[in-house]
């Protein structure tokens, strides 16, 4: 039996219904997973007794597919998906990306660009004045008005853009139930104005207490000074505790932000993950979808992050305070693993943002929300935060003992001056004993103070540290594992000589990074707010930017240094900072001298590919990768 959301009208009948309450319109395919948020929503709506369809991945250039399953009785529910659709489709330097994996066979152009607002625009083509409501991350950090790093300039709301009745933002479970169970209760979607985790649009300010506007969009897209402190504000407020509502004039009418949501309490969190989820694409689908490979045999053990790390846009979406699911909800999700078919005894992850967050950072959180302008881990580690790991090591250890399951990864990332803070070295000796898969990712993002000060990441002198202490605990316990830094160029703060800093750091600790990332200014962040005005919102001080395509693919470069194909661009980036010292023969240097048009094109002379191969960091790699293959 087809125990799906309804996706045709046929599936719809089969459940013997003739109308639907409530239509998911969603950019992704339809995954019946708990890593999937349109998954979640249609869940919980129908826990609540609702008929829900969903329409994913409609054919846009008509209204033919947002009308298949009819005219819904109460309305139309409409996301992006998983992630922003523009980053869905561009890479940071703006090239198309080669898939999509949140479409069957990783196939693209399945969704437009700015699906959300598209998606509205063709339901009121078809329905007119019927009830819309907007959620999803696209829609959540597109709020206000906003820096597009695409069209290169501030946008408008979505809310207005779109012409949806209401923004949810933030994760929606608790929301949406109580805007689903207004409208039942006949309320007009226009009445609806009160609820925490939303945005609406209002023609004055008449009867509205206890909110504080920033700049307009016509004042904040025309002046970076302005922008970024309108930002700042945005940015300080997002707490469900003392958080107040924001209001932002675009033109002649008003978006209006309620304060976050309420954290969803364990017994919630519990609840939502108890939901008869199917776990797998719907069945109309012949291809695979390759999101899903990853997440199938994965657990979401919490949410939300306390590291408030500049670049990332979970402040402003899931919030600082953690909230967790009971350890007995997360080994009733893994004892229904044993049963699948394909389940071969390996739990990928069990984490959230941040693997090592299971609990808010201190008591206060809790009862009053996270600090106003302090973080909790930088500069310094906050002294009132409880970094024990015990809960967590219990959780793993219980999971480690069910039937079946033969090992427990962590994937989805160590805070590690979290984890250096805790005195206890038991969680830390078992994660490198039972919980790595060779290798464990770990995200210094950089090494120059100057950068990771604007990024909000601890000093390079605590990741020497947490590496120092990683391969003193894998020779006591015998094992030969290794780390795969995260690492990012063009960072707002890091200059050429930044760049170099990091390119000399990778040579003297004998790693070479496979991947890095080149800064992505996504809607939401803080380092976005920088890489738009060139200033720290919060302190107002210049940051400097590279903004030129040459500099960009320069930094990102010399993190490859090794790369033959980069030859050129680090040459050019020596030359320009004047560190001809690191061009040369010595052990020291970068890359060797050029000597003809070959070498220049190709670095075939330089013999890079020999450094690399022969590079102590990429033997223990590819030693380690072998044992592992042959474990499996």
């Amino acid at each position: 039996m087809n125990n799906f959301l309804p996706m045709t009208i046929e599936e719809v009948k089969s459940r013997g219904w003739d109308e639907l309450d409530f239509i998911l319109v969603t950019g992704d395919a339809y995954v019946d997973h708990p890593s999937f948020a349109n998954a979640i929503i249609g869940r919980v709506l129908e826990a609540k007794g609702y008929r829900i369809g969903i329409i994913s991945q409609p054919n846009w250039r008509n209204a033919d597919d947002f009308t298949k399953l009819g005219r819904p009785k109460l309305g139309f529910l409409v996301s992006g998906g998983n992630i922003d659709s523009m980053v869905n489709h561009y890479t940071a330097s703006k090239k198309y990306r080669s898939e999509d994996v949140y479409s069957p066979g990783g196939k693209r152009g399945l969704r437009p660009d700015r699906c959300t607002i598209v998606y509205c625009n063709m339901i009121r083509q078809a329905y007119g004045s019927i009830p819309i409501i907007i959620g999803g991350v696209e829609a959540s950090l597109r709020r206000f008005a906003h820096y597009d790093y695409w069209d290169d300039k501030v946008r408008r709301s979505i809310i207005i853009d779109t012409g949806a009745d209401l923004l949810v933002y933030g994760m929606g479970e608790k929301t949406i139930i109580e805007i689903t169970e207004l409208l039942k209760a006949g309320i007009k979607i226009s009445d609806i104005t009160n609820i925490k985790g939303t945005c609406y649009i209002k023609d004055d300010l008449e009867d509205l207490n206890k909110y504080i506007e920033v700049a307009s969009f016509d004042k904040v897209s025309t002046d970076k000074e302005i922008y970024a402190k309108a930002f700042k504000v945005q940015y300080e407020e997002q707490d469900p505790f003392w958080g107040r509502a924001i209001v932002q004039k675009h033109r002649e009418k008003y978006v209006v932000q309620n304060s976050p949501q309420v954290p969803l309490p364990q017994s919630e969190m519990d609840w939502v993950y108890s939901l008869p989820f199917e776990r797998e694409p719907h069945p109309s689908y012949k291809e695979k979808i390759p999101a899903t490979e990853e997440v199938e045999f994965s657990i979401t053990s919490s949410r939300g992050c306390f590291g408030a790390c500049s670049f990332c846009a979970l402040t402003f979406h899931q919030g600082r305070i953690i909230q967790s699911r009971s350890q007995a909800s997360i080994i009733n999700e893994a004892r229904k693993f044993i049963w699948a078919p394909n389940f071969k005894g390996y739990i990928h992850d069990v984490g959230g943002p941040t693997a090592n967050f299971r609990a808010p950072a201190c008591n206060k959180q809790i009862k009053a929300g996270a600090c106003k302008n302090k973080n909790c881990l930088y500069p310094n580690v906050c002294d009132k935060i409880d970094a024990s790991h015990i809960e967590y090591l219990e959780l793993l250890r219980k999971l480690r003992q069910i039937e079946g399951v033969k090992k427990v990864f962590i994937r989805s990332g160590i805070r590690y001056d979290y984890l250096l803070h805790d005195k206890n070295d038991e969680f830390f000796n078992e994660l490198c004993t039972h919980h790595v898969s060779g290798q464990l990712k770990v995200a210094p993002e950089h090494i120059s103070n100057k950068v990771l000060r604007l990024m909000g990441k601890p000093g390079r002198e605590v990741y020497e540290k947490f590496v120092k202490k990683f391969y003193e605990i894998n020779k006591k316990i015998g094992k030969e594992q290794y780390l795969v830094p995260y690492l990012m160029s063009s960072h707002p703060g890091s200059d050429i000589n930044c760049a170099i800093e990091l390119a000399e750091y990778i040579r003297d600790s004998g790693s070479y990074p496979e991947q890095v990332q080149d800064f992505y200014p996504t809607p939401g962040t803080l380092s976005t707010c920088m890489y738009y005005t060139g200033v720290d919102p919060r302190t107002g001080e210049k940051v400097y930017v590279a903004k030129s395509q040459k500099e960009k693919a320069m930094q990102r470069a010399l993190l490859q240094y090794r790369n033959s194909a980069n030859y050129q661009l680090v040459f050019e980036a020596l030359i320009k900072a004047g560190r001809t010292n690191l061009i040369g023969y010595d052990k020291r240097c970068l890359i060797r001298p050029k000597r003809n048009k070959e070498n220049i094109e190709g670095g075939k002379n330089h013999d890079i590919n020999r450094r690399k191969a022969t590079c102590p960091e990429n033997k223990r790699r590819d030693k380690a990768r072998s044992k592992n293959i042959k474990r499996k």
